[in-house]
């Protein structure tokens, strides 16, 4: 393991004080190490008034929640039944635009910023990264839905979103009644059984979990470069529409969320690791409907449902045309399978 990297599995304390290595590259990017402070420090920088994506949802509403450790941004919309949406990385709750006016004609359907992510705060990372465990973050939607007043409710998560749901529904199975995941395999599996191939499809995951603020030192003021050259490549604006992506780019050019969104996959690679590994006798109780894309990364390294029939009781999938980005790549045909497996 090279010098700098967390090993997966390993126990990894409250990051300790930067070795000289270390103190050089602070010496020379400055500006990171002041992010950096800040976001340990829980701050967030300025953002828009609340509701300032509202002209993605309409008719939808905007909400700012306190749900103790974190102050969750999100939009509520449409009747019935409630329905949580769960973006993934490097995205926001603008990531259901296209499919969230669909599903408001049926459901109640609350769409938020996972903390960390969009105009959500950032809260400290916590002793060995749990500030921005999937357990923690997974407490967080369910203390928002209980506030809307919603005490049952069926949760759709695409990328980190389903890994959030996941936990969510093992830690609080009398809260989530149905799970769709969306383009993604269980992280324990996924870690447990790395291979050449994953590691250079998913090289983001081995890149981000690398001892702060070296990926965030990499990352700043380069994001239009990331998210266009990696992130979306050949995707804008077909796919993802250049005021999408003028908004995640807001986002993610904060370096507070820089170092959140790295939080997030450090524990992805520690403390989520060892959360799953104590619940490798519990299965997700309720039905679960796993989707990915059929020219994307899942269809070529798992049997996604195998994958998860191993983590769950009751489970069904299949794979869509596309790729990575379902909710906006290929909304029609995720709304024709959500439809009737949440009714």
């Amino acid at each position: 393991m090279e010098h700098g990297a967390v090993s997966v599995g390993d126990e990894i304390g409250r990051r300790s004080v930067l070795e000289q290595p270390m103190a050089m590259l602070l010496a020379a990017a400055p500006s990171a190490a002041t992010a950096l402070a800040g976001a340990q420090q829980g701050l967030q920088q300025a953002s828009p008034p609340m509701g300032a994506t509202l002209r993605f949802f309409p008719g939808f509403e905007a909400f700012r929640l306190d749900v103790g450790e974190a102050i969750i941004n999100g939009v509520k919309g449409g009747s019935g039944p409630p329905l949580l949406l769960l973006h993934g990385w490097p995205q926001t709750h603008v990531a259901w635009h296209r499919l969230a006016p669909m599903l408001a004609e049926h459901f109640t359907v609350v769409a938020t910023d996972l903390r960390g992510y969009g105009d959500s705060s950032k809260p400290v990372d916590g002793e060995n990264h749990a500030g921005y465990a999937k357990r923690s973050m997974a407490d967080d939607q369910v203390a928002v839905m209980r506030q809307l007043g919603f005490d049952r409710f069926p949760v759709v998560g695409h990328d980190r979103g389903g890994r959030v749901g996941h936990r969510m529904a093992l830690d609080h199975p009398d809260r989530v009644s149905k799970l769709v995941v969306l383009d993604i395999a269980p992280t324990y599996a996924m870690y447990r059984d790395v291979t050449r191939e994953f590691a250079s499809m998913y090289f983001h995951w081995f890149f981000f979990i690398q001892r702060a603020p070296i990926p965030e030192t990499l990352l700043l003021g380069k994001g239009d470069f990331f998210l266009r050259a990696w992130a979306y490549p050949g995707l804008l604006p077909a796919v993802i529409t250049e005021d999408a992506f003028a908004e995640y780019l807001r986002c993610f050019e904060d370096p507070a969320t820089q170092h959140a969104m790295c939080e997030d996959y450090r524990a992805g690679a520690t403390i989520d690791l060892e959360h799953d590994e104590a619940d490798l006798a519990k299965n997700v109780a309720c039905p679960l409907l796993a989707l990915w894309g059929a020219t994307g990364a899942m269809e070529r390294l798992y049997d996604v449902v195998g994958a998860w029939r191993e983590r769950a009781t009751n489970v069904e999938g299949k794979s869509l045309p596309g790729g990575h980005w379902l909710p906006e790549e290929r909304p029609n045909e995720v709304f024709a399978e959500l439809l009737p497996f949440l009714r």
